[in-house]
């Protein structure tokens, strides 16, 4: 139900709303010069990390020489080498190097994540 949050505009779109409010607080109190406004501009810095550190670790915790080493080499058409790249790059999005070391490749739960994410990567769908 809620898989939007995991997708990239949905952060992409959290960065703008929070550097929205920070702007207008920031104005704010250049012209009021009220200490509520430097709360707020501290509380949304705060909020800010704890949202958002999560969506940074998961693409930083791959070095370029792990993700060369973990990349599918497809062959073949098209549409298929989009899917690999695809179903790769949300495998660096979703896990973390030593994570995904470590997973059983053969449990449930990463099977429902691939089917899943096979699923998002092959939808051309704009919702």
């Amino acid at each position: 139900m809620f898989d939007f949050l995991d997708s990239d505009w949905f952060n992409i779109g959290l960065q703008v709303v929070f550097i929205v409010a920070l702007v207008y607080d920031v104005r704010k109190y250049k012209q009021t010069r009220k200490n509520e406004y430097l709360l707020n501009i501290v509380l949304t810095i705060g909020f800010a990390i704890w949202i958002l550190y999560p969506y940074y670790i998961s693409y930083s915790g791959w070095s370029e020489q792990q993700k060369s080493e973990m990349i599918s080499h497809c062959s073949g058409d098209e549409n298929s080498t989009k899917l690999c790249k695809c179903l790769d790059n949300e495998s660096f999005k979703s896990y973390r190097h030593d994570e995904y070391i470590l997973l059983d490749k053969n449990s449930s739960d990463y099977k429902e994540w691939f089917k899943d994410t096979k699923e998002d990567c092959l939808d051309d769908s704009w919702f």
